[in-house]
């Protein structure tokens, strides 16, 4: 079976979906590999690279499309919906793609998907389970997110973060509040510690106070009588009166602080506005708020995704795909997500969906000229409107959907 790895054409998209060292795994299972030239260049990976690893390298992109069994992208249709239209021309029944498809924000763009008649499997549906976690891709994502934010903020700011002592007298450190504590919050909080700031975490999760405090940092207890953890630990959607309370509760604790790095998103929804313009202009003159939310409209009120403003004298970050602005690393970590992958689907050479795995039959989304995914179904209308789509639980805090 030949596992293909297309060059990614969503604007400003460094990474790609196999680095070498994925590829010789891949190669020692007897599985193919066939590269469009250049796939790799924006992460610094030469084609004599991936030749050496023992892939093949296409002469052109539908080369790729015509040969391989199962297509891997970073970024498929749905994440990447206005070019990767022209995709779908190339694309037949029976073959097989994988990567962030952004199904729960783009259903319709999964109707499209599901005509070609290709089987699609998205990473972004990925159960959080143990046996999961060596594929976890967005936590892989979240993670490098969650690093790069705080050296946006160190940058933004217009002082140190670590406290010095000199002869030109003591500097006192940064301070720092994270809001979320997933993934990408608790980075962050590791990433401003190794940095010396003063840190100050808050989640709505009970369970994260543990994981907040391991890190050296505070946690930030605003006394919400409300609960916001689901089963498992996950922090669920919670309604408007709750997040009203809580930005009350929260403006004290902004104003305090240096910076603000904001991580709170629900797949396929607008982010919570947790940040009010009102709490930014109470911030002293030169913080900085990094809003790792920014795709998803952003936690903050004064948020422009993919812009750097300047507020009340607070500069707002709205960054979009950072990790994509770390493509070696980010590659790497979800080239290792995507072998680890292909090793439940493929077994012993042939496509293997078997629909009693949670971590096939969840991230299943297009197979046999339909979409199969019932809480896609709901959201493209395929299907009658019943429980809410997300279930019980929703990814609230820290599962910041930084593909979609």
């Amino acid at each position: 079976m030949i596992v293909g790895v297309l060059r990614e054409t969503f604007p400003s998209e460094r990474r790609v979906a196999l680095v070498p060292g994925a590829v010789s795994k891949l190669v020692s299972t007897g599985l193919e590999v066939l590269l469009e030239a250049g796939a790799g260049a924006e992460s610094g990976i030469t084609d004599a690279e991936y030749e050496g690893a023992g892939a093949r390298i296409a002469d052109n992109r539908s080369q790729v499309f015509a040969e391989a069994g199962i297509i891997v992208q970073v970024r498929g249709l749905g994440a990447n919906s206005e070019l990767g239209l022209h995709d779908l021309e190339f694309l037949r029944p029976g073959q097989v793609m994988l990567g962030f498809l952004n199904p729960l924000g783009e259903p319709d763009s999964m109707s499209a998907l599901a005509a070609t008649g290709v089987t699609s499997l998205a990473l972004d549906l990925l159960p959080r389970i143990s046996r999961a976690q060596s594929m976890d891709a967005l936590s892989s994502m979240a993670m490098v997110a969650g690093y790069k934010s705080v050296l946006l903020a160190a940058q933004a700011l217009p002082r140190m973060f670590p406290m010095m002592m000199t002869a030109a007298g003591t500097m006192t450190p940064a301070r720092v509040f994270v809001i979320g504590a997933g993934v990408a919050g608790l980075q962050a909080i590791a990433t401003a510690r190794r940095l010396g700031a003063v840190v100050e975490a808050y989640d709505i999760r009970s369970a994260a106070r543990e994981e907040v405090e391991s890190l050296g940092a505070r946690f930030v207890d605003l006394s919400m009588d409300a609960l916001g953890e689901g089963a498992g630990g996950y922090a669920k959607e919670m309604d408007e009166e709750f997040y009203r309370r809580q930005r009350e509760e929260m403006a004290k604790v902004v104003a305090a602080n240096d910076v603000v790095i904001t991580t709170a998103a629900v797949p396929g929804r607008t982010a919570p506005v947790l940040v009010t313009d009102e709490m930014v202009q109470g911030m002293k003159p030169g913080s900085v708020i990094v809003d790792l939310a920014a795709e998803a409209g952003g936690n903050c009120e004064s948020t422009v995704p993919g812009e750097t403003i300047v507020t009340h004298g607070v500069t707002v970050l709205g960054p979009v795909n950072l990790p994509s602005t770390v493509p070696y690393h980010a590659s790497q970590m979800f080239a290792n997500n995507v072998a680890a992958f292909l090793g439940y689907l493929i077994k012993d050479g042939q496509l293997n969906l078997d629909m009693d795995e949670p971590v096939i039959s969840e991230t299943l989304v297009t197979h046999l000229g339909e979409v199969v995914n019932d809480r896609v179904k709901e959201l493209a209308g395929l299907a009658p409107a019943g429980h809410d789509e997300y279930g019980e639980d929703v990814a609230c805090y820290g599962s910041v959907s930084v593909d979609g």
